[in-house]
This record gives C-alpha cells, structure tokens and sequence, in this order.
C-alpha cells in the first residue's frame, strides 16, 4: 500500500448522515432544555403573581374591616392597581351561625385574565367581620352601628367594675380584710398566751 494512501484512510471525516444525526441529538437536547427554563420561568411568574394576590385580597379585607358599616350581603367585585398592575377582585359576603357576624370571601386575579366569575382566581381569601362577640369594653368603636365614639366608659366607665369585680378586689381586703382572720387563726396565735388556762387556776 502507498504512503499516500494509507494518509488518506487516517484521515476519513464524518459522512454527511453522521452530521445530521448528530445535529438532530443536539436539537432534541436544546429544545428540552428551553422548554424546561420556560416552564421554570412561568411557574416564578405565576408564583409572583400569586403572592401579590395575596396582599391584594389582605389589604381589601382590612379596609372593609376599617368601615364604620358592614358590607351588604351578596357579591361585589371590582378592580384595584398594586405593585404596578391591575387586579380584579370578587367578595361574596354572607351570614354566620354567630348573630351579628359576617364572613367575607375575597377572590382575586390579574385584570388581564378574561375568565368565568367562577373560575380561574389566583387566591381566595376568608376573613370575619361584625360587632363584638364579648360586651363592649368601652375603649373601641362599636362596630355595625355607625358610631364611632366609644360610649361614656362602655358597659362601665371603668370596665365592667370601676376597680374590677368588687371595688377594691373580690373583697376590700382580700377573703377577709385581715386575711382569714385579722391576725390569724386567733389574734394573738393559737392562745394570746401558748397553752390554755389550766381548770381551777
């Protein structure tokens, strides 16, 4: 065999078959790495805009707890700006087994997002609204009535008691204002003198 020809079989390169197959396992590889950065991407995106759904659906059950009027029963719904983009928001309010109480259900979704009422919400929401389940402790709104200037002391001016259950505690001075008795089981001890007095002395 010729040096030349044995230079020429050495240096054989890649058949054009060879190429593109290994062009098509170099697609195959880059696409399904794309599609993984564009599935990571969406789901960050939509994990954003969930968080900033949340905030939405917080800050509109805080300000309808800031009203001096409960919301009406029904639906409502509307649209607010935060975070520079626009949400739409939904509340269903309806009554709870608790006279006086209502319980508030916020939904909220990006503006953009053309859905059934019913569907597609990033969040939903629950908070409870009303008068106070306890008696009114005199320093607060009294929340549902539309007054908000707390009565003269409430239930009491000082509270339920000026100074508690009883004036000056559950008694002036205690169980007993000495104690169990003024200076103890007996004013001066078990006898004023120790042992007791001997019959016929």
């Amino acid at each position: 065999m010729s040096p030349l020809r044995r230079v020429g079989s050495r240096g054989r390169g890649f058949t054009l078959i060879e190429v593109l197959v290994a062009l098509a396992i170099v697609a195959i590889g880059m696409a399904a790495v794309l599609g993984t950065l564009t599935s990571s991407a969406s789901t960050v995106m939509y994990m954003r805009d969930k968080t900033l759904a949340n905030w939405v659906a917080l800050n509109h059950i805080a300000e309808q707890r800031l009203q001096t009027q409960m919301p009406q029963l029904g639906n409502t719904d509307g649209e607010v700006e935060f975070a520079g983009q626009k949400w739409r928001w939904r509340q269903e309010t309806v009554n709870t087994a608790v006279k006086g109480m209502i319980r508030m259900d916020v939904m909220v979704r990006p503006a953009d997002i053309k859905a059934d009422d019913d569907k597609s919400w990033y969040v939903t929401l629950s908070g409870i609204m009303g008068d106070a389940v306890a008696q009114p402790r005199g320093d607060m709104p009294l929340w549902g009535t539309g007054n908000m200037n707390p009565g003269p002391g409430g239930t009491n001016p000082n509270g339920t008691n000026p100074n508690g259950t009883n004036p000056n505690g559950t008694n002036p001075g205690g169980t007993n204002p000495g104690g169990t008795n003024p200076g103890g089981t007996n004013p001066g001890g078990t006898n004023p003198g120790g042992q007791p007095p001997r019959r016929g002395q």
